[in-house]
């Protein structure tokens, strides 16, 4: 069997490949904490940086960030919590809001001759399914973070090795500038992501509760809060968060604060998404939207909600480890949101 064959290289690189991805989805339960674990390392390491830079102790900086974490996570988990508890309460009442709503709705179309199936059409807008969508959203999250003891220490330990990590590296490896190089490319694009993305993902879920209490929205907290989370999805995310919160809009108020309540969605999305984000991101990190939106279906697929979540790092990961080889080059060219005068001198240089 003539292994130097390209179409048999090939195939033993797709087998692998295979084996190798169905390996991680059925260790997921492993794989997912640590990844997390990981990203959040990364994130909170320029605050680290910063405080060392007023010459506190290092474990004093992991013990202040660690206790921040702390602290955001139990007042989310009790904001949702208690939000969930309301909602499930009032839920009767929301129905039949709802039902009040469509008849006035069905009422006027069937004076136009369009009849439609009262029942058929509550059963898809049922306020209840609108929060199942956002609390199975927010669980997939939760029964990741169930392991939190694990996400810390590892958190913990990672933040006290990241000095001794790249010195370890350089004599790892057998070409360590080279490899080193496109690690570091890669620390740098995904802390300027993540910061960048926490930020302007802080801001939407800000602006749009803000905008959702203005409006007497109930559980404006909670749709704030999915608003930012779901920022973090590239493409869909803004539109699975503003769903529930215009669905109880119109439950509450009808179909003119729900147009308002739809509209903010639109104005702070589109402001925070096309023109803040843009502006401190720079290029970005040099992928196409159209990867952007597969390796997010992708990663979803393989890693749940949080997959989801770290999409974008993820895949530069593997933009990165491609460009680190000759034979791949052309992937991670392919990957990327080159132009086509950049692409002939990308691949000359290759």
């Amino acid at each position: 069997m003539d292994f130097k064959s390209p179409t048999l290289k090939t195939l033993v690189v797709l087998a692998a490949l295979v084996v190798v991805l169905a390996g991680i989805k059925a260790a997921s339960v492993i794989v997912v904490p640590f990844l997390l674990s990981a990203f959040i390392a990364i994130a909170v390491s320029p605050i680290i940086n910063w405080l060392a830079k007023y010459r506190i102790p290092r474990w004093i900086s992991v013990t202040i960030v660690i206790l921040i974490l702390v602290v955001i996570g139990f007042m989310l988990a009790g904001l949702i919590t208690q939000s969930m508890a309301e909602f499930r309460q009032n839920l009767p009442v929301y129905r039949e809001q709802l039902a009040g709503e469509f008849a006035w709705v069905i009422e006027k179309l069937a004076l136009l001759n369009i009849n439609l199936d009262k029942s058929l059409i509550t059963s898809y807008l049922d306020p209840g399914v609108a929060m199942n969508m956002a609390t199975n959203i927010i669980s997939g999250m939760g029964i990741v973070l169930s392991n939190v003891f694990l996400i810390l220490l590892t958190v913990i330990f990672m933040l006290f090795e990241a000095k001794s990590i790249p010195a370890r590296v350089h004599v790892a490896m057998a070409d360590p500038e080279m490899k080193m190089t496109h690690i570091d490319r890669f620390l740098e694009s995904v802390n300027q992501y993540l910061v960048i993305k926490m930020l302007v993902s802080l801001g939407t879920g800000f602006f749009i509760g803000v905008w959702l209490y203005v409006l007497g929205v109930d559980h404006f907290m909670l749709w704030s809060v999915l608003a930012f989370m779901l920022n973090f999805i590239p493409n869909i995310g803004s539109i699975i968060a503003a769903i529930p919160a215009v669905l109880m809009a119109f439950v509450e108020f009808g179909f003119a604060k729900a147009g308002l309540a739809g509209l903010g969605f639109i104005v702070v999305n589109t402001v925070m998404g096309n023109m803040v984000e843009p502006k401190f991101m720079g290029k970005g990190l040099g992928l196409s939207t159209l990867v952007v939106f597969l390796s997010l279906i992708f990663w979803g697929w393989l890693l749940g909600t949080v997959g989801m979540l770290l999409s974008v790092p993820l895949t530069m990961v593997v933009k990165i480890a491609l460009e680190s080889r000759e034979e791949s080059k052309w992937l991670a060219v392919l990957l990327s949101d080159t132009t086509p005068e950049k692409l002939k001198a990308e691949i000359d240089n290759a």
